[in-house]
């Protein structure tokens, strides 16, 4: 047994996570801060499709950090997810988001959230 192993516990917090979440990112640093040039990649795509959507830094725990990657099967962060389904780290969701598809997924029209997001200021 790996010493990773994800306790059911933990396994439970990811799920409701997600489950309470339509669109959350795993990621090194905030929304505000990211703590790589990867996670900072797929925030600024998110930022122009969504006005909003949850972030959990995985540089505040070890286990998270570990138990992430245990929980999808995916080796490294940042980590997108939707409706509680995994989409993918960086590469795959800027394809994603250059093909269109990304949008198709969060529902988001690319044109006109690019256009409500120059006249939002996000709150924090």
């Amino acid at each position: 047994m790996s010493t990773t192993a994800l306790n059911e516990s933990f396994r439970k917090q990811i799920s409701d996570l997600l489950a309470s979440n339509r669109v959350v990112l795993f990621m090194k640093g905030t929304r505000q801060m990211p703590q790589c040039g990867f996670s900072a990649q797929v925030v600024q795509i998110l930022n122009r499709l969504l006005p909003s959507y949850e972030t959990v830094d995985v540089l505040d725990s070890p286990e998270l950090r570990d138990g992430i990657k245990e929980f999808s099967q995916w080796p490294t962060i940042p980590q997108l997810y939707v409706g509680g389904q995994f989409i993918g780290g960086c590469d795959i969701v800027s394809e994603m988001n250059a093909s269109g598809e990304l949008q198709k997924i969060i529902g988001a029209d690319h044109s006109a959230a690019t256009r409500r997001d120059r006249h939002v200021i996000p709150s924090n």
